[in-house]
């Protein structure tokens, strides 16, 4: 349920800055259109028009056809709420019919990035009359597998089947720890990542945030300490919140890492619900180009 594009490396004083002034989504636009730019995508295709539309959960949708050298169209979605994704499919058939076949994403943090494309399996119709348009699907697209990606830590580039294995199998540890989190009852709705970031941090990570913030479940007085990633993890606390599975990601410090690298990709992955309804049913748009 899930993935964006190519980037450039910015300076972690640069990046980091930004995102935590809250300007993530234009770090994001920034990073991806300078590395489209030396990898040479920014050339390969060529927006041929754009359509709009809003939906109830996930913001504005827009859907873009474009066309290749040869004339080849294709399709591309993107969600506002969610900027680093980036949908992809065929051109639509004489019938309107299209196959949503891959998801990009790029997600930015102080120390570099996470990039790949994840494969998906889905079909719907793009139907254009005049200035207006239609996008319908029967459903939301699957997963199949993360197929290709890159990563970025500091001055390090990691590509090929490192980067690949990396991301696969970071991609089952977010699985499984967003699958877990949208199952524990109580949790109040969060309109944004921020919400998200607030409510969830002191959760999973009660030792990173004051002791204010800290849960109900943390007790102190019957800690036991384990250190991994240069902090002590109490792991009575692991033992009495988190399910066996995800126990090891905690005390291990795998958990901060996924947290402090993926952050955006753990936002994606727990609200894959929210956005798989913007593939459900129909969607009214407007020409804006």
């Amino acid at each position: 349920m899930r993935p964006y594009k190519k980037g450039l490396w910015l300076g972690t004083a640069l990046w980091g800055g930004l995102i935590l002034g809250g300007c993530a989504g234009l770090v994001l636009k920034a990073v991806e259109k300078t590395g489209q730019v030396l990898d040479g995508t920014a050339f390969a295709e060529k927006t041929v028009s754009r359509y709009q539309g809003r939906t109830h959960d996930a913001g504005t949708v827009e859907v873009r056809e474009a066309a290749d050298k040869q004339g080849n169209l294709s399709l591309v979605i993107l969600l506002e709420d969610f900027p680093a994704l980036r949908f992809g499919g065929s051109g639509p058939d004489g019938n309107g019919g299209f196959y949503l076949t891959r998801l990009d994403y790029l997600g930015g943090n102080v120390s570099g990035w996470n990039e790949f494309t994840l494969e998906l399996s889905g079909a719907g119709t793009f139907a254009v009359s005049g200035e207006t348009a239609v996008l319908a699907f029967a459903g939301p697209p699957e997963p199949v597998q993360i197929s290709s990606g890159k990563i970025r830590r500091n001055e390090t580039r990691i590509t090929g089947d490192e980067a690949l294995t990396s991301l696969r199998h970071r991609y089952e540890r977010i699985l499984a720890l967003a699958e877990w989190m949208r199952g524990r009852e109580g949790t109040p709705v969060m309109a944004d990542h921020e919400a998200f970031k607030a409510y969830w941090q002191p959760v999973l990570l009660p030792e990173t945030v004051s002791k204010k913030k800290r849960p109900p479940e943390w007790n102190r007085e019957t800690a036991q300490w384990v250190r991994a990633e240069d902090r002590r993890w109490n792991t009575v606390y692991t033992e009495n919140l988190f399910p066996e599975e995800l126990r090891i990601l905690r005390d291990s410090g795998a958990l901060l890492r996924d947290w402090e690298e993926a952050f955006e990709w753990i936002y994606f992955e727990y609200s894959w619900e929210k956005i798989g309804r913007s593939f459900s049913g129909e969607l009214s748009l407007k020409r804006i180009k």
